[in-house]
């Protein structure tokens, strides 16, 4: 008989004999090495056990609208309110129609909240998990996915914003700016409303995509240093102001509402979040997308998830030590 609290020696491989005398099953070693075949393989199960973490992603919103009455429709109530009262409040401030402002200004906070949620929600991502992590012993793309289905069952609720706003303003948005195909000279091209806009379905894919590496190496990371999630969460309000989200980008250009400050153009350009925004955004009210905005996006996500699987395939066998 082994003493308690006796260490027991891990082979190469192990044997569980069944009960009723069935034949012993072979349990196929367990290797903590740091080779990205591991790393993958911890992706490839997690996507496999969806109906884990889609259950455990919409308890989440279940739980926070627990015992309300209309429940999950509070993020679409208090999202329609801040683009209402905000659009109201900025249109006069830049003296734009309500009517094109509106529809820019929702559509943007939409996008943002997902963006920012994946962030600041990211980056707690294994933190928020420990119990689970500990006592289940499950992939751990299983929590990133977790919380990237949270934030999109979210930015599902707030499209609706987006629907009764574009039926409110169709006429408005449609042919925007339009001026026989051609657009106007240093102003945004607004192509109308149409089927055009159904190419912001691939933008909202690609930005789920960004969300899964974004969660995974800040989850990582913050895991580690716990003053990360601190400093990070401080630049992100930093980064709403920095967006053009209230503000349009048509007034920076040549002929547009603020003379000579066409010198901010560059470092919008250089702003990521202004890309990844920019190619949901855009097709949702009429715009057309710049080229460069996909060539930014879709660099950015090989680039982010390389990072991510180097994460993963160093560290992966360390966050439930460092929970």
């Amino acid at each position: 008989m082994r003493p308690i609290g006796t260490l027991v020696p891990v082979h190469a491989t192990s044997t569980v004999h069944a009960a009723d005398g069935a034949a012993p099953t072979s349990v196929p070693p367990i290797s903590d090495s740091k080779t990205f075949s591991r790393a993958f393989a911890d992706i490839k199960t997690g996507f496999a056990a969806k109906e884990l973490w889609g259950h455990l992603g919409w308890q989440d919103i279940k739980q926070r609208y627990r015992r309300s009455v209309i429940g999950p429709f509070w993020i679409t109530i208090s999202q329609g309110v801040i683009a209402l009262g905000l659009g109201l409040l900025y249109s006069q401030l830049f003296n734009l129609p309500t009517a094109t402002f509106l529809p820019y200004i929702s559509t943007g906070f939409i996008v943002w909240g997902f963006i920012s949620g994946c962030l600041s929600e990211g980056m707690e991502t294994f933190i928020s998990n420990e119990g689970l992590i500990k006592q289940l012993p499950a992939p751990l793309s299983v929590y990133v996915l977790r919380t990237v289905w949270r934030q999109t069952l979210m930015l599902a609720h707030n499209l609706i914003v987006y629907v009764i706003v574009v039926a409110i303003f169709f006429t408005s948005l449609d042919h925007q700016y339009a001026m026989s195909g051609a657009c106007a000279d240093g102003l945004l091209c607004h192509p109308g409303i149409g089927w055009y806009s159904l190419s912001a379905i691939p933008g909202i894919l690609v930005l789920a995509l960004n969300a899964g590496w974004v969660t995974l190496l800040l989850g990582i990371i913050s895991t580690r240093y716990r003053d990360i999630p601190q400093v990070i969460n401080s630049i992100i309000q930093l980064l709403f102001y920095m967006t053009p989200i209230v503000w349009p980008i048509d007034q920076l250009m040549a002929g547009g509402a603020r003379v000579g400050v066409s010198w901010a153009l560059p470092f919008v350009y250089g702003n990521p979040l202004f890309h990844f925004i920019q190619i949901v955004r855009a097709p949702l009210i009429g715009q057309a997308v710049s080229i460069n905005s996909w060539y930014v996006v879709l660099g950015i996500t090989v680039i982010g998830w390389g990072l991510a699987l180097v994460a993963m395939r160093n560290y992966r066998s360390r966050v439930s030590y460092w929970v």
